[in-house]
């Protein structure tokens, strides 16, 4: 899978500001293919601005067209591309020690709402309102001129972003969602794997999108499910892979690839390891049989 932020970050032909850890770009669709799948460590906000993309997410499948804007939880996608017409997007990495200190600098004039529920789903569609679409077309301005906007004033542009959702009544659950990132140091081991056990990631990704080492992920990964992550996925993979082939018109295939597993001879090695037949054996069970 493509680390969105890395490629971007490295690759000279997007329109981008860099600061930092700070990365905003103009992303017009040079990848080929029909269905990419991505990752990033970082939240990330997409503005489109022409033509049509659809994020295929574990929550659910998210289609975007102009003037629609989609918020994303680091974690991975598949995004699904459509070539009839161009492709435009403006996209904004934000990263978690930047909301946090954006929510606690304006803590004491901001009402929050009374309801701490935060939803979650790895998406949020977000609301556009007049200060959000001023944004956008300031940005888009910025985008289409010659000289780079110095390095406060972009600072000061993120910071807009934030704190016009944070007011916006528009967009609650992601204003909740910021209040949470501000209360945590790192992200939630079990937010992460759960939203994200179905792709093909490795632990290296995993304990990047956690905000840890390696080590530290692994160690305090065993503490909280008293297992080892590489055991953890292979069974929540292998379990979820049985649901689809009892419920699901998918071939063995696509199964393989929508279970996150990395080959076919794998998966099928460590199905039949687990239940005893082979997927397709397994499929063609009687349901009293599982």
């Amino acid at each position: 899978m493509i680390n969105l932020y890395e490629d971007i970050k490295s690759k000279n032909h997007y329109n981008k500001f860099e600061i930092g850890g700070l990365l905003f770009a103009e992303y017009k669709c040079p990848l080929e293919e029909k269905f990419v799948g991505i990752w990033t460590h970082t939240d990330y906000l997409v503005h489109v601005v022409s033509g049509k993309k659809t994020w295929h997410t574990t929550d659910g499948s998210f289609t975007a067209e102009p003037g629609q804007s989609l918020y994303f939880k680091k974690g991975a996608a598949i995004v699904e591309q459509f070539f009839y017409e161009e492709f435009c997007l403006l996209l904004f990495f934000v990263p978690d020690d930047f909301i946090r200190n954006v929510v606690n600098e304006y803590a004491g004039q901001i009402n929050y709402s009374d309801d701490k529920t935060v939803s979650k789903q790895s998406t949020i569609r977000v609301n556009d309102d007049t200060a959000l679409n001023v944004f956008f077309q300031s940005m888009m301005t910025y985008f289409s001129g010659i000289d780079q906007p110095s390095e406060a004033l972009l600072k000061l542009k993120l910071k807009e972003l934030i704190l016009s959702i944070l007011v916006s009544r528009g967009n609650p659950e992601l204003s909740k969602y910021f209040c949470k990132v501000a209360t945590l140091e790192s992200p939630m081991i079990s937010e992460i794997m759960e939203s994200n056990f179905r792709f093909n990631l490795s632990l290296e990704n995993f304990a990047e999108l956690c905000h840890k080492s390696l080590s530290s992920f692994k160690r305090e990964f065993q503490k909280q499910y008293n297992e080892t992550p590489g055991r953890w996925l292979l069974n929540k993979r292998l379990e979820y892979s049985a649901v689809l082939l009892k419920n699901n018109h998918l071939n063995i295939s696509q199964i393989v690839f929508e279970s996150g597993f990395e080959d076919l001879s794998h998966f099928s090695r460590a199905f039949k390891s687990r239940f005893g037949v082979s997927p397709t054996q397994f499929r063609c069970q009687p349901a009293s049989q599982n």
